[in-house]
């Protein structure tokens, strides 16, 4: 089987942790882009969930400070702005 070369650029950090953590299982950082490109081809799809970060506007906390202020304006307290 003919081996090909596959680059692809990622940040320093990013790669220093991947590295570790390859090192840490026992693995090289080819051993393991290899399995994933394996498990991809096996079963025609990334091979794990992709989602999307949550917005931080609508964590629980910053939700509940909206509310009670929301409340406290309601309530004659505090400054409305625009």
């Amino acid at each position: 089987m003919a081996l090909a070369t596959l680059t692809a650029r990622v940040d320093e950090k990013d790669k220093a942790s991947f590295d570790t953590f390859c090192s840490n299982v026992g693995l090289n950082t080819s051993t393991a882009i290899n399995l994933f490109v394996k498990a991809v081809l096996r079963e025609n799809r990334i091979p794990f969930e992709i989602t999307q970060a949550p917005d931080p506007f609508f964590a629980e906390a910053n939700m509940a400070y909206v509310k009670k202020s929301v409340q406290e304006l309601r309530a004659g307290k505090g400054t409305p702005m625009s």
